[in-house]
């Protein structure tokens, strides 16, 4: 387990920092991973600033995991990820024959669409032709969508902001690239809502079911408003299914053996 790699998510744009608009990429991600028996490790926000990019992606090209960055691919003077991957790579931008094929092929059914005849030469056609300009030793993503595709250096992988682009984007690289990782049914959670108990009350009995069960997880989630249970802590055990059962045995004995208030079980499958 500790050679597999971990997932990474970022997402750029100035329009998500300052609340133009709001991230859907991260839950979506997060739902696809799971569908597959993966889980999302860590993911970082960052706006339209060139030099913090360029930091952003040198970690994640540093940090081995499977990482998806969504936005700033195009070819406005407000893109800057395809430039920062290369400056963080250390690679130049080149044209990619593929993408220039895939984007003319756009450009020419956009033209028939319209009725009007194609033009390569015209100016704000050669423009988009800088949607295919990728750091050196890229290989695309093809886009269902509009056929404008997004690339992969390694195992990090761009894809637009769009979330109907993006996210079958990210589903052909994660079935294509990265299946014999997946681990359908082989993660477990199960926790059990404790009302009236204060964290510190709990810690001793966690502190004891992860040193007696080493491979899972103990987590602890409290809740001061929710709509259904009100004050409480969502109190679990995550991992494999066999290691699971019986950390959550210990975890339920030891909840009734300092006489925790229990209501429902919770489970979530991976």
């Amino acid at each position: 387990m500790s050679t597999r790699p971990e997932f990474g998510l970022v997402i750029v744009g100035d329009e998500i920092l300052s609340g133009k608009r709001a991230d859907k990429h991260l839950p979506k991600v997060i739902e696809l991973l799971g569908a597959r028996g993966l889980q999302l490790a860590w993911a970082d926000y960052v706006g339209d600033a060139p030099d913090r990019i360029t930091a952003t992606l040198s970690r994640a090209f540093a940090s081995g995991a499977v990482v998806f960055s969504c936005g700033g691919i195009g070819a406005t003077p407000d893109d800057h990820t395809r430039q920062c991957a290369a400056r963080a790579l250390g690679v130049e931008l080149a044209l990619h024959p593929e993408a220039e094929a895939l984007i003319r092929e756009r450009m020419q059914d956009v033209a028939r669409e319209q009725g009007v005849p194609y033009e390569p030469d015209r100016p704000d056609n050669v423009h988009r032709l800088n949607m295919g300009v990728f750091p050196r030793g890229a290989r695309i993503i093809p886009n269902p969508y509009n056929k404008i595709p997004g690339f992969s250096c390694g195992d990090v992988h761009f894809v637009p902001g769009f979330p109907v682009m993006a996210w079958p984007m990210i589903e052909s690289v994660l079935d294509g690239q990265y299946a014999h990782l997946f681990q359908r049914g082989a993660y477990l959670e199960r926790s059990v809502i404790v009302f009236g108990a204060m964290e510190a009350t709990l810690t001793p009995l966690m502190e004891q079911l992860e040193r007696s069960h080493p491979e899972i997880k103990v987590f602890s989630l409290p809740s001061v408003d929710h709509p259904q249970y009100g004050r409480h802590i969502d109190l679990g055990v995550k991992g494999p299914p066999g290691a699971v059962g019986p950390a959550y045995a210990d975890l339920l004995a030891g909840l009734h053996q300092i006489g925790a208030k229990l209501g429902p079980e919770l489970v979530r499958e991976g």
